[in-house]
């Protein structure tokens, strides 16, 4: 009996120590790639046009050095829109993160914290951007730092200070935005979130955005608001908007979803009253989104744009956006 007392006991012994080296932290990474692409037909003023096109192609790898220190460098490669550019490659993402229990910090160049939240909610970036991405209120990335610490499962809170030109335009000099954010989950699957941020060159522009969401397990829906003042350094030109959007599970692989927009600027008395009235309007988005495997997405979708100006007419999309990850 002593000796088979003795040899559970031994096997005990080297399955803790089995499981002991098993558990121990190994330094290591992986790469990533996520492909946004599309078809669409476009119908305007009484006449169509139709193309293929590739928007956004990410390459990046991401390391961890420790349970603590990882690093992520991430390469852009998308349309200008501009010129006669076919495509223009960015660094978008270089960075090294600390992340200790609650308490997170970024160094480099940065995701910004802005519209985070409300691009993980909307859910379908290869489709559309989010509001605040789309209408320029903020880049997505830029240079700096950022620290965010969760205080219970119920609150958390961020502080960014960047330089406030994007990763597009990485200028040295002494102007910073600096933004704050509370994010709050009262009940479960509700988010609440509301930031601001400020930078001054010669006058100071500052942004508000307020979210708040709701994350079901067969359905979803967002709401934001945000306003920016004194946009690009112009005194009293302010710019406000709101977004909606929702998502409803049909099927393990299949779901629907909408959207709309209200984008306004004010009137300036005084100066030019249609500062903004050229890009004012209304976004209309709805369609849904089949994933066959995991790592691929398909969405036909119908996007609508009804302009403020009322010299311009109304025009309609046709899409089928493509997303390839891994």
């Amino acid at each position: 009996m002593k000796k088979v007392n003795l040899l559970l006991l031994a096997l005990l012994s080297f399955a803790v120590t089995g499981m002991s080296q098993t558990d121990e932290f190994k330094p290591g990474g992986k790469p990533f790639m996520k492909i946004f692409s599309n078809y669409h037909s476009t119908f305007s003023d009484g006449e169509s046009a139709s193309a293929f096109e590739l928007t956004r192609l990410y390459l990046g790898y991401e390391y961890n050095f420790s349970e603590n220190f990882s690093a992520k460098a991430n390469l852009d490669i998308g349309d200008p829109g501009v010129g006669s550019l076919e495509m223009t490659a960015y660094v978008k993402n270089a960075y090294l993160r600390y992340k200790a229990d609650n308490f997170t910090v970024n160094f480099g160049l940065i995701s910004t914290t802005a519209f985070k939240t409300q691009e993980s909610a909307w859910g379908y970036r290869y489709i559309a951007k989010s509001f605040q991405d789309a209408y320029k209120y903020s880049s997505s990335a830029d240079l700096g730092v950022s620290v965010a610490y969760k205080f219970s499962d119920y609150l958390s809170a961020d502080v960014i200070v960047t330089n406030g030109e994007g990763y597009k335009k990485l200028q040295s000099d002494s102007t910073f935005r600096t933004g704050f954010g509370i994010t709050a989950n009262p009940v479960e699957k509700l988010t609440a979130r509301i930031y601001y941020d400020f930078i001054t060159d010669n006058n100071t522009q500052s942004s508000l955005a307020t979210f708040v969401g709701y994350a079901g397990d067969n359905f979803s829906l967002g709401a934001e608001y945000n306003q920016q003042f004194n946009v690009k350094y112009v005194e009293d030109r302010e710019l406000s908007g709101t977004s909606f959007y929702g998502t409803m599970k049909a099927s393990s692989k299949v779901k629907v979803f909408a959207r709309y927009d209200n984008l306004f600027s004010n009137t300036v008395s005084g100066g030019s009253a249609d500062w903004n009235l050229s890009k004012d309007g209304q976004l209309y988005i709805a369609g849904l989104e089949y994933a066959p495997v995991k790592g691929i997405k398909l969405s036909p979708n119908f996007q609508g744009w009804s302009p403020a100006d009322e010299s311009k007419e109304f025009s309609a999309s046709i899409f089928l956006n493509c997303e390839i990850k891994f």
